[in-house]
């Protein structure tokens, strides 16, 4: 794993189940067998170093007897699953009152479908592995619960005009993804615009940016680069975002205009 977190809540986990098995006299290929998984497996789990699906640690449960100690540790293993910087983030968007961001390369990760998320994850280079892409696109998905929490945030967007038209995945996936912007556009709380390629003005040059304003007030900036996220807390450097991004959405189509011009793209792809 890649932080001392998520680390040791694995190895925890993984001591109980090695404590549940020898208690109940199975080897790890006899309980690998006994709830459909291959000894290696049961072994890495064990060990700390492969993260257990819910299915594995309820069928542990159930044939080690354990009585809902092992499938209870369920929410804390789904959360050790995703990278630290994910987890995070994860917990300033469940803060937010409000959140802003504009994307310049590709849709935005929470506006992102599960087939375009596993794209984008796809093509990194150096190549992640199958389970790397599993991991990262389960935690993406499992942030898009800030559109469903209640009171609502106040969520805005603005997607530059190629992340439209860029097909990355494949023309299908490019059309789920502009149907899914239709949709979550449409929300009360969620405003998307566009910023068409043909300003001559835009204030986004720099790059993409996020913004985030907190229940006590106090807004935080996050920007991404090649290798490295940031966040921003300097009152000055926060100002200038925000400066950044009321003139990007001054710039861009109006939330109504930018609804009609994702529908016109997506005629323009059948």
């Amino acid at each position: 794993m890649e932080d001392e977190e998520a680390a040791a809540v694995l190895k925890a986990v993984g001591r109980q189940i090695k404590l549940w098995r020898e208690a109940a006299g199975l080897r790890q290929a006899e309980l690998g067998a006994a709830i459909g998984y291959g000894e290696d497996m049961v072994s890495s789990v064990e060990r700390g170093r492969r993260v257990p699906k819910p299915d594995f640690l309820d069928k542990a449960d159930e044939v080690l007897g354990a009585g809902g100690k092992l499938a209870t540790m369920k929410e804390d293993v789904e959360k050790a699953r995703y990278p630290k910087k994910v987890r995070d983030l994860a917990k300033l968007e469940e803060e937010a009152v409000e959140l802003g961001a504009y994307a310049g390369h590709h849709v935005h990760g929470l506006l992102q479908t599960p087939e375009y998320a596993r794209a984008l994850y796809a093509m990194r280079r150096p190549a992640f592995t199958e389970e790397e892409v599993d991991r990262y696109v389960s935690a993406r998905m499992a942030r898009k619960t800030v559109f469903e929490r209640v009171p609502r945030p106040q969520l805005t967007f603005v997607q530059e005009e190629v992340t439209l038209r860029r097909p990355l995945g494949g023309r299908t996936v490019l059309r789920q993804q502009l149907e899914h912007l239709l949709e979550v556009g449409r929300l009360r709380h969620v405003e998307i615009q566009v910023m068409p390629t043909d300003r001559d003005d835009h204030a986004g040059m720099a790059g993409s940016l996020r913004l985030l304003k907190l229940l006590d007030g106090k807004t935080l900036g996050h920007l991404e680069a090649q290798l490295h996220s940031r966040l921003v807390s300097d009152p000055r450097d926060v100002q200038v975002l925000e400066m950044r991004y009321g003139m990007i959405r001054a710039q861009a189509l109006a939330p109504s205009e930018s609804l009609a011009f994702i529908e016109k793209v997506m005629g323009e792809e059948t």
